[in-house]
C-alpha cells in the first residue's frame, strides 16, 4: 500500500527542522506538522532601542501591557517572557489542544510555527562524555550532529576562559557578543581574584547563546537595542521558524500549520496520523513518523499510540534565580544602557561529585521593574523605592540543577487525557541553599553582593526544562526507545526531541535536542537511501 509521505514530522520546533534537514536533504520525501493557527495576530518587534522606545514611545502600553492587558493576566506566570503580549501566540491553547491537566507543576509548550524558540533564553551547550554516560550511544557519534547544528543555527561566545570546556562549542562559534559595562565590571574583577576563588567549586566565564555577534545568510548581528525579551528584529536570536523558509525550498518538504494531531495509529504497512485540520478530521499517511511535538505533547502521543497507563518520569530541571548588586557601579551613568538582554556571564557550582549547578547573568536594563519588585523581601512599597536608585547596579541570575532531582511523573488516562503531577527530591532545598553560599561567598570577593531575600527557588517545571519521558536505552522497555529513538512497540515512531534523551543535566539541553534529532536524522536518512539502492538492484 503507498502512503502519502515517507516521513511526517510532528512539530516544527528546533527538533524537527533539525531532523528534517538531513531527511529532505537526502531526497526523503517528508511532511511537518504544528498545531498553530494560521490567523493568529503577531505583534512586529519593537525596532528602536529598548530605553529609547521606553522615553518616547506613546504606545509603548500595546507592547508592554498589551491591548486586552495581556501582561496583567499573566501575572502569575514565572518567566518574564510569559507576560510579553508579543508571545501570546507562542503559547496559546496548548495544555487545552494537547489534553494535558497539572498538578503542582508549571506546564509550558507551544502549537506555534518554531515551537517555544520562539520565545527561549537561547542558551546552548554540548554534554560531555561522563553526562552521556546513561545515553546508549557515545559523544563521538553524536559530536558532527553538534559541529552541523552550532554552525547552522548560529552561536556566539567562543572565548578562551574557564567554561571553555564546560560548553564544549568554541571550535564552531562566533566571536561573544559585547558585554554591558556591569558584566564588563564583573567578569574583570573574577580574573583579578582567581588566585582567591576554589575554581573547583565555582566558575565563571562567557555565556554561549544561540545568538548571532556577526550576520549569518539572512539574519544580522545582535546591535545591542536591548530588546531580546520583547522581539529581536535583526532576527539575531535564534528560532526554528526562520528554518521552515529554507525547507520549503526543497520540493520534497510540505509543511501543514494548523494540523491538531489526536491520535498516531500503526498499520500493518504505514503510519498514520488523525487529527483537525481546517475544522475537518483528516487522516495522513507514512511510513514513519517523527514525535518533535515537545518533551509534553510526544509523550501524550506516544503514550496514547501504545496504549501505555502506567506512570512515566518526567525530568524537569530545579530552578531558582537571584538579584546580584555592584556597589561600585552605583553611580556609573553607563549602567543604566541598552545592550545584550539574554546571558552575558556564565557560571558552574560544584556541589559534590555528581551534582552540578549551572547560570547566567542578565542585564536588567530592558526588563520592567515590575519584574524586580515582587522578589524584594521588604514589599512592593518600599521595594520600588529600592530599585529606583540601585536597579541600575544589579544582575539578574537563574541557576538549574540536574533534571533527575525532579520527582515528577505523568501518565495518561483512557480518555487520552495526560495528568503532569509535580515534584522535587528532598535534597532539592538543601542543594539550592548550598548554591546560594557559594554564589554569595564567590560573588562577593568580586564586589558584588547577593542581595538577602532575592534569592527563590521557583515551582516544579518553571524552569521550562523538560525530558526523559521516554528515554533512549540499550535495551529499552514499553515505553522506551532505542539508541535512534525508536518506540519500544511501535516501530516507525520516532522520537527526536527531550523525551528521548537518557537524562537532563544541569545544563542548557536545547542543542542537545537538536544534535540529537539531526543524527537520528541522518541514520533514518541513510536507511532510506539503502533500501532504494537495493531496490534499484
Amino acid at each position: 500500500m503507498s502512503t502519502d509521505f515517507d516521513v511526517i514530522i510532528i512539530g516544527s520546533g528546533p527538533a524537527g527542522v533539525s531532523a528534517a534537514y538531513p531527511l529532505v536533504q537526502s531526497g526523503v520525501k517528508v511532511l511537518m506538522v504544528d498545531g498553530q493557527n494560521g490567523i493568529t495576530e503577531k505583534l512586529e518587534p519593537i525596532s528602536k532601542p529598548y530605553l529609547t522606545e521606553r522615553k518616547s514611545d506613546e504606545n509603548q502600553w500595546k507592547w508592554i501591557l498589551g491591548s486586552k492587558f495581556y501582561s496583567i493576566g499573566q501575572k502569575s506566570n514565572v518567566s518574564p517572557k510569559l507576560r510579553v503580549p508579543a508571545y501570546d501566540y507562542v503559547f496559546k491553547d496548548f495544555l487545552e489542544k494537547n489534553k494535558i491537566n497539572v498538578k503542582n507543576f508549571v506546564a509550558i509548550g507551544s502549537l506555534a510555527k518554531g515551537g517555544l524558540s520562539n520565545a527561549w533564553g537561547c542558551g546552548v551547550a554540548r554534554m560531555s562524555e561522563k553526562e552521556m554516560h546513561s545515553f546508549p550511544f557515545s559523544l563521538s557519534d553524536i559530536e558532527k550532529s553538534y559541529e552541523f547544528v552550532t554552525r547552522r543555527i548560529g552561536v556566539s561566545g567562543s572565548y578562551s576562559d574557564d567554561l571553555s570546556d564546560y560548553f564544549g562549542l568554541d571550535r564552531w562559534s562566533q566571536p561573544p557578543i559585547d558585554m554591558d559595562h556591569l558584566h564588563t565590571s564583573l567578569l574583570k574583577n573574577y580574573l583579578k581574584q582567581r588566585v582567591k576563588l576554589n575554581l573547583s567549586e565555582f566558575k565563571l566565564g562567557r555565556s554561549r547563546v544561540a545568538a548571532l555577534s556577526r550576520k549569518l545568510d539572512d539574519r544580522n548581528a545582535c546591535d545591542l537595542s536591548g530588546n531580546c525579551l520583547w522581539g529581536c528584529h535583526q532576527d539575531s536570536l535564534y528560532s526554528a521558524s526562520k528554518e521552515i523558509d529554507s525547507l520549503l525550498k526543497f520540493s520534497n518538504f510540505k509543511y501543514k500549520s494548523g494540523f491538531i494531531v489526536d491520535a498516531i495509529i500503526k498499520t500493518d504497512s504505514s503510519v498514520e496520523i488523525n487529527g483537525e485540520f481546517d475544522f475537518l478530521q483528516k487522516k495522513i499517511t507514512a511510513k514513519k513518523i517523527f514525535l518533535a511535538a515537545g518533551t509534553l505533547a510526544t509523550t501524550r502521543l506516544a503514550l496514547n499510540a501504545l496504549k501505555f497507563s502506567s506512570e512515566v518520569q518526567l525530568q524537569s530541571a530545579p530552578t531558582a534565580a537571584f538579584l546580584l548588586w555592584l556597589p561600585r557601579m552605583i553611580s556609573s551613568s553607563s549602567s543604566n544602557s541598552n545592550g545584550f538582554g539574554l546571558g552575558q556571564l556564565s557560571f558552574t557550582c560544584r556541589l559534590n561529585k555528581e551534582i552540578s549547578a549551572f547560570g547566567s547573568t542578565f542585564s536588567t536594563s530592558g526588563l520592567p521593574v515590575s519584574e524586580f519588585v515582587r522578589y524584594m523581601p521588604f514589599g512592593k512599597r518600599f521595594g520600588i523605592d529600592f530599585l529606583r536608585i540601585f536597579l541600575n547596579s544589579c544582575l539578574v541570575g537563574n541557576v538549574f540543577l540536574p533534571g533527575s532531582l525532579s520527582t515528577a511523573t505523568v501518565s495518561v488516562n483512557k480518555d487520552g487525557v495526560m495528568n503532569i503531577l509535580g515534584g522535587a527530591d528532598n535534597n532539592v532545598d538543601s542543594l539550592m541553599s548550598n548554591v546560594e553560599k557559594i554564589l554569595r561567598k564567590n560573588y562577593l570577593k568580586m564586589g558584588a553582593v547577593l542581595l538577602p531575600g532575592s534569592f527563590n527557588l521557583g515551582s516544579p517545571g518553571s524552569g521550562i526544562h523538560y525530558s526523559s519521558t521516554l528515554p533512549m536505552r540499550v535495551n529499552p522497555k514499553i515505553g522506551e526507545t532505542n539508541f535512534i529513538g525508536e518506540l519500544k512497540g511501535l516501530d516507525s515512531i520516532y522520537v527526536v526531541d527531550g523525551a528521548s534523551l537518557s537524562n537532563l543535566s544541569e545544563k542548557s539541553h536545547t542543542l542537545t535536542i537538536m544534535a540529537n534529532a539531526d543524527r537520528i536524522g541522518r541514520i533514518v536518512a541513510s536507511h532510506f537511501q539503502e533500501k532504494n539502492n537495493i531496490a534499484k538492484k
